[in-house]
C-alpha cells in the first residue's frame, strides 16, 4: 500500500477522534454548567397556617367539685354564647370545652349559665351584662365569648357558673385562671377548678371539661 494512502487515513482516523472527543468534552461542559439535577420537583412556597386551638376532649371521670354561688347570681339570664358588647372594656377571653357525665360520655343540651364581674371587678346587678346561658350541642360542646374578669378584695380572678343536664341536678361552682397572684389568698378558690389558660393574637383561649355525677 503507498504511504501516502496510509498517511491519509491516519489522519483522517485522528480526525475523527478528535471531533467526537470535542463533542463528548462539550457535552460535560453543558452537564456541569447546568448544576446538580434535583429529583425533588420545583421549590414551593409555604404558608404554614398556625394551628387554632381547640378544648381538649378528656375526661378523667371524677364530678367536677361544687362551689358556693356567691352573692350576684341573677336568674332569667338571656341566652347567648357571647358575652362582648359595644363600649365594653377588657382583653377578649374564650371559654371552650364539654360537659361530661362520670361514665365519660358527652352530655348534649345540657345547661350552661355564666356570670362574673367587669375588667374593674364590678359585677352589673341592675341588669345582664356579663351574664348569659347557653345549651352544649350535640357533642357535648360549648364556647363562650367574654372578658377577661377583674379581681376585687377578697376574691382572686374567677367565673361562675352553673351546669345541668337535662332533668338532673345544677352543679353550681366557679372556674380560676393559673398563675394568678391571689389564688393562695383565696379561702374559695380550688385548683381542680384550674382552667388552661393560653395567649392568642386575639386574646386569651381557656379550656375545661366538666363533668357531672348523674343520678
Amino acid at each position: 500500500m503507498p504511504e501516502q494512502h496510509i498517511l491519509s487515513k491516519n489522519i483522517a482516523g485522528r480526525g475523527s477522534f478528535l471531533k467526537q472527543f470535542l463533542l463528548l468534552l462539550g457535552t460535560l461542559l453543558v452537564v456541569a454548567c447546568a448544576g446538580p439535577v434535583s429529583n425533588t420537583g420545583p421549590a414551593v412556597n409555604r404558608t404554614v397556617s398556625p394551628q387554632t386551638t381547640t378544648s381538649t376532649k378528656t375526661c378523667g371521670g371524677t364530678a367536677t367539685p361544687s362551689q358556693t354561688e356567691g352573692p350576684f347570681y341573677k336568674s332569667g339570664s338571656p341566652e347567648r354564647t357571647s358575652l362582648r358588647e359595644a363600649g365594653l372594656a377588657g382583653m377578649p377571653l374564650t371559654v371552650t370545652g364539654y360537659v361530661f357525665s362520670t361514665a365519660c360520655q358527652p352530655i348534649a343540651h345540657a345547661w350552661l349559665d355564666f356570670w362574673h364581674a367587669d375588667s374593674n371587678g364590678n359585677y352589673d346587678n341592675a341588669g345582664f351584662r356579663l351574664r348569659g346561658h347557653q345549651f352544649t350541642d350535640s357533642l357535648g360542646r360549648y364556647s363562650l365569648k367574654t372578658i377577661l374578669p377583674g379581681e376585687y378584695p377578697g376574691r382572686t380572678r374567677h367565673i361562675h357558673v352553673k351546669v345541668q343536664a337535662p332533668g338532673q341536678p345544677v352543679l353550681t361552682t366557679q372556674l380560676y385562671f393559673p398563675g394568678e397572684a391571689r389564688n393562695d389568698s383565696d379561702g374559695i378558690f380550688s385548683p381542680e377548678l384550674l382552667m388552661r389558660v393560653q395567649n392568642t393574637s386575639n386574646g386569651q383561649l381557656a379550656t375545661f371539661n366538666f363533668v357531672l355525677a348523674l343520678h
